[in-house]
């Protein structure tokens, strides 16, 4: 049996899954970030409980099939830019449509309606947030970011956070080592 969460965005969250699942007594076979497969069939009340602790840390055990494909796109791509080291090749339409099994068109469509923006600013947004991981690492530089993120140059990651951020990535490594050092002094 196959459950979809909403929300599940992080290995941390796949953890919480997984305690949520063993204090229930559901056995599963695999947990993957939005999907849990088990082992056997949940009952109507094990759903319930489930539904209601997962609620307790921002999760969502989704029911609708609109939810449950808007869910799969989001997860889809941020395993692609957030854990995968290798971002594929081809442009991310192609991608997501040959892993999700729909015409692209239909899935940028229903993700513009339910979501207000369109799959690529997303997927922009979540490769900023990727950059700004990277810099706080300081076991990248600016060019070997560009070339792990699929960037055509440094100039283009460059203008690209700059223009979601509102400050280079230079600044923001400033301001970051800033931080980082207010911190240890603390």
């Amino acid at each position: 049996m196959i459950l979809y969460i909403k929300n599940m965005v992080s290995l941390r969250c796949k953890i919480r899954v997984k305690d949520e699942l063993a204090k229930l007594g559901l056995d599963r076979s695999r947990v993957d970030l939005g999907v849990v497969r088990l082992i056997k069939k949940i009952t109507l009340t094990q759903r319930k409980c489930l539904r209601e602790n997962l609620r307790d840390s921002g999760l969502e055990l989704l029911d609708d099939k609109r939810s449950i494909l808007l869910e799969k796109i989001k997860n889809v791509i941020i395993e692609l830019v957030h854990y995968t080291d290798d971002l594929p090749k081809t442009n991310y339409s192609d991608y997501i449509s040959k892993k999700i099994g729909y015409d692209y068109t239909y899935l940028s469509n229903l993700f513009s309606e339910e979501n207000g923006i369109d799959i690529q600013h997303f997927i922009i947004n979540h490769k900023i947030e990727r950059i700004k991981e990277l810099i706080q690492y300081q076991e990248l530089n600016l060019t070997e970011i560009s070339y792990k993120l699929h960037y055509s140059s440094v100039s283009h990651l460059s203008s690209q956070f700059k223009k979601v951020t509102g400050i280079s990535p230079s600044n923001y490594k400033i301001q970051n080592r800033k931080r980082y050092k207010t911190l240890e002094n603390m």
